[in-house]
């Protein structure tokens, strides 16, 4: 074949990386678009795990698991959103997805033990948790191609890999031996790796690092800072792209298909405003920059349905000045903090899981406010990267998204919460007790994950009661939109009327959730990427029949 006639190609270099791996596997050229000069999306920004229940990686760990409670559980939770002919596919064919990670990426991988599904109680859930992610990986053994590996928004104080799983214990590094041990030894991993020229990234750098290391391994093409501009149709079927390459349009054919999984459309101020909050502020999200969905009318012109466009992965967060907000997960489940309305009184389980948050958090009216003690600021980390008995950065209090006072009357008074100090009176007598009669934080498995293991007998409640007290602003941010092309269970998009339009598939955040409104557990956007991603491209090798 000639340089512009592929068998397949994938717009977008994200967990479509996967799709191309498995692609080339199958025996198909195979090419790569990506419009930005990096590589890794919102794959690259994310924490890097994959929720895909029933994989070799988890029975090699010792997790005991089966189908069938995997399907219980997805069966409850998308509660017939989706299909089960779209959310089985994972259950079918996302294992095989990861054993092709396995072969084709130099990765090894590590379970989140303890990170539950994000609904363990429902039947089917787990409480041990189904997540996997890649152990800290070595980004120099990609040569030159390191530069081209998308940057994290603000860079570590500090040269320290962090994981999903370690995570968890550095938040607790001024409460819990096992949080001291852990930064010094991912301290001593960072820098004892630059010191042997190694730099070691842990989540989504790792993962994103990863499938580029398997894609050049492979001798797939990758077409940097190449925008997708049309798609080529001929009777009714996709047969290719037309992209623009160096400022010339070029048109390039996909004899079996094309995959779009160019993410979602987290940047595209009119397009949020118009299906899912005219409060929303694109700068609150932690996706890639890059994402303006500009792929959906595309794929529109080419017939395609959308889906679930009113949704994203919401992820509370304070909306610091700067590249992006400052994410709040743990700091929502420990222990002397609360949220609050305008009004000062609480309105949901803070430490739900932060897809369910964010859904809470977008019917208020916004900004809502978190409020803490000196005890909660002398023990935990903040916001991703302020440390216990460090001040809230001044910015934030410039900007008026903090406020601080010596009581919580003045608190109260400054903010305008007026039931805010009869909030925090009712929720210390609930915290003394151990239990949340509200909106029972801490009954859940997923609320005490992140909670602090030293507080009996709820590792997520604690009184607000030692001044001086603060508040800071809580927006709905989210990790990317999860709104976009409807698809099906091969990852094939669908016209209005439910019919495939040969030729195009859509995975990742371009395509409709394909667990309707929810996130089952940690990773299942990764994890719906890549068994897409994986599907998709088999289906175009005819080696998965609809």
């Amino acid at each position: 074949m000639d340089d512009l006639s592929f068998d397949f190609v994938v717009v977008g270099s994200g967990t479509g990386m996967l799709a191309a791996l498995a692609a080339a596997e199958a025996g198909l050229s195979v090419l790569i678009v990506e419009k930005s000069r990096y590589f890794g999306g919102s794959t690259a920004l994310s924490g890097g795990g994959f929720w895909v229940p029933g994989n070799a990686l988890l029975r090699e760990a010792g997790v005991s698991d089966d189908t069938e409670r995997a399907g219980e559980y997805l069966r409850n939770v998308t509660a017939g959103e989706t299909p089960e002919s779209r959310w089985g596919t994972h259950l079918r064919h996302g294992p095989a997805a990861v054993d092709v990670l396995r072969r084709r990426t130099p990765l090894k991988f590590q379970w989140m033990q303890g990170y539950a599904d994000y609904f363990p109680e429902l039947p089917g859930g787990s409480a041990t948790g189904r997540a996997m992610e890649p152990k800290p990986f070595d980004v120099r053994r990609l040569g030159a191609d390191r530069a081209r590996l998308r940057p994290p928004a603000l860079a570590a104080p500090f040269p320290m890999p962090v994981s999903g799983r370690t995570y968890k214990w550095l938040n607790l590094v001024a409460r819990h031996p096992r949080g001291i041990v852990t930064g010094a030894r991912l301290l001593g991993l960072g820098l004892g790796g630059l010191a042997v020229r190694r730099e070691y990234a842990a989540g989504g750098s790792a993962l994103a690092a990863g499938l580029f290391a398997g894609v050049r391994a492979a001798r797939i093409p990758v077409w940097f800072e190449t925008p997708l501009k049309h798609l080529v149709i001929e009777d009714g079927r996709v047969t290719g792209v037309v992209v623009n390459k160096n400022g010339q349009e070029l048109t390039v054919r996909a004899s079996r298909g094309v995959l779009l999984s160019a993410g979602g459309f987290d940047r595209n101020r009119a397009l949020r405003h118009e299906h899912q909050s005219e409060q929303l502020d694109t700068e609150w999200s932690l996706g890639n920059p890059e994402n303006t969905g500009d792929i959906l009318p595309i794929a529109q012109a080419a017939g395609a349905d959308l889906a679930f466009m009113n949704e994203a992965w919401w992820f509370p967060a304070v909306p610091a000045p700067g590249p992006m907000p400052a994410p709040l997960l743990a700091e929502r489940s420990l222990p002397g903090q609360i949220i609050v309305n305008q009004q000062g009184r609480r309105f949901m389980n803070e430490a739900v899981n932060y897809m369910t948050a964010g859904q809470i958090l977008i019917q208020q009216q916004l900004p809502v406010w978190m409020v803490f003690d000196q005890r909660y600021r002398n023990r935990y980390v903040f916001g991703g990267g302020i440390f216990p008995r460090q001040p809230l950065p001044a910015a934030w209090y410039d900007a008026g998204i903090a406020a601080k006072a010596g009581s919580l009357a003045d608190l109260a008074k400054q903010l305008g919460l007026t039931e805010l100090p009869a909030t925090v009176e009712r929720f210390n007598v609930q915290a003394a007790a151990g239990r949340d009669d509200d909106f029972h934080r801490g009954d859940s498995a997923y609320d005490r994950y992140y909670g602090d293991p030293t507080i009996k007998p709820n590792p997520c409640l604690g009184p607000i009661d030692q001044g001086p007290f603060y508040a800071v602003k809580v927006v709905p941010g989210d990790l990317g939109t999860c709104g976009g092309i409807r698809a099906d269970g091969l990852g094939r998009a669908l016209r209005a009327d439910g019919s495939v339009i040969e030729g195009l598939y859509a995975t990742g955040n371009a395509a409709g959730n394909a667990f309707g409104r929810v996130y089952p557990g940690p990773g299942a956007t990764i994890g719906q990427g890549l068994t897409f991603g994986y599907a998709a491209a088999n289906h175009a090798a005819g080696r998965l029949a609809a």
